[in-house]
């Protein structure tokens, strides 16, 4: 049986080396389908796995308290500025009740420029005003050096932690750690540097400063810095309890009354997960229908193109039939060839599809991804697009007569 069906083979494999041309146009289509599925999805699947991995700092059951962006001014009622103050801040870390970790940070700068010595970064750094707390709570290591500690903040000192890239594009391969490096207009020392974490959800740490948010550059003391407070509860907490008591006790560092709305906003790391798990699903369909699409119609065009090879293989077919050959071998090797056509562009597919997925991955700064179950799935689709593209043309081959065959010419 594995003897002739491994001749069957052989044949197919002859005739599909006959035609070469028609094979090559037909394995294009397929492999530019399977393309645009395997790297579409492996794109995906590195994005989704690097938010993932980005919110996954944050802890889960993390909440987040920002000032509110859109307030009605005829609905609230504000009592204090808009901004949550660093006051505000102390405050609420403070008198939260809850077992919590809890973090203050504000945005200082986005668009930064660095200096020290001669050497000075891109205006692509972020600037962070910072607590003792934020490189734990977020689960930033620290590579050199060390982290900003209680008496830094404390005491107002001017030392500050940089990202890799900071460090790698005003140092070189020197140690950073005690020099002096100028930000937004005030000087600091270099207490450490932080490990490395690529482009994350919040824009990530490579290409960002942190300072004592007691100690801020001059340039954040030109108007009132919004801090974002964020909160994980600890093991055991009820997290629909926490969150009511964080709610209870901003308003009440924002001096609401029962009367007013919130004019802060919580935002659940939960909440943000299953944002992102909807919106990668609605892309991942996306990137399946669109190599679905680009795959039916390789499908049809190889079914064209096997009608035809049987037309002028009638010869062929019938001097076969005449030496013996079974209409059921007949039938087989055109679905072999089918076969071997679309797992041939499935397989230049896949491998085109992988490089140019993770090629758009790493200009994204996303992590490397291998999606074993999407090329399984693609290799399995090809399988199906040959037999069900083959299945006519092999039976109308495997129906026709010797005879006929022969006094075709």
């Amino acid at each position: 049986m594995w003897r002739r069906i491994a001749e069957q083979a052989d044949t197919a494999w002859r005739s599909v080396r006959t035609n070469r041309l028609r094979t090559s146009l037909t394995i294009a289509v397929i492999a530019l389908g399977i393309t645009s599925l395997v790297g579409i999805l492996t794109a995906v699947d590195a994005m989704n796995a690097t938010l993932e991995d980005a919110y996954g700092r944050l802890g889960a059951g993390s909440l987040s308290l920002r000032s509110s962006e859109t307030i009605a001014a005829d609905r609230v009622r504000r009592r204090g500025p808009k901004e949550i103050t660093m006051r505000q801040a102390e405050l609420f870390s403070r008198y939260l009740g809850t077992p919590a970790s809890v973090t203050l940070y504000a945005s200082v700068a986005e668009h930064a420029r660095v200096e020290a010595d001669a050497a000075v970064t891109l205006p692509t750094v972020r600037v962070l005003a910072v607590d003792e707390s934020y490189m734990d709570f977020h689960r930033i290591g620290v590579e050199e050096g060390r982290a900003l500690l209680g008496e830094d903040v404390a005491s107002g000192r001017p030392c500050c932690v940089i990202g890799r890239n900071v460090a790698v594009d005003l140092f070189g391969n020197h140690s950073p750690a005690g020099c002096r490096v100028k930000v937004c207009g005030a000087f600091y020392t270099v207490a450490g540097v932080a490990e490395k974490t690529g482009s994350t959800a919040d824009g990530g740490m490579d290409d960002a400063v942190l300072v004592p948010y007691t100690c801020p550059p001059a340039v954040m003391t030109d108007g009132v810095p919004d801090f974002t407070i964020g909160v994980l509860p600890d093991a055991g907490i009820d997290r629909e309890t926490a969150m009511n008591e964080v709610r209870n006790v901003m308003r009440a560092v924002r001096r609401l009354s029962p009367a007013d709305e919130d004019d802060f906003l919580i935002v659940r790391n939960e909440t943000v997960m299953q944002e992102l798990d909807s919106v990668m699903g609605t892309l991942t369909a996306a990137a399946v229908v669109i190599g679905l699409i680009t795959i039916a119609g390789a499908a049809v065009s190889l079914m064209n193109i096997m009608l035809v090879s049987v037309k002028e293989r009638t010869v062929e077919i019938g001097t076969r039939k005449a030496l013996g050959a079974s209409a059921s071998a007949i039938r087989t090797q055109f679905l072999v060839e089918a076969v071997l056509i679309c797992e041939a562009g499935g397989v230049a597919g896949i491998l085109t599809g992988l490089a140019a997925g993770n090629i758009t991955a790493a200009v994204m700064e996303a992590v490397f991804v291998i999606p074993w179950g999407w090329m399984l799935s693609a290799v399995l689709l090809c399988m199906a697009v040959g037999l069900l593209s083959g299945y006519l043309p092999a039976s109308r081959a495997s129906a026709l007569d010797a005879v006929i065959c022969l006094r075709h010419e």
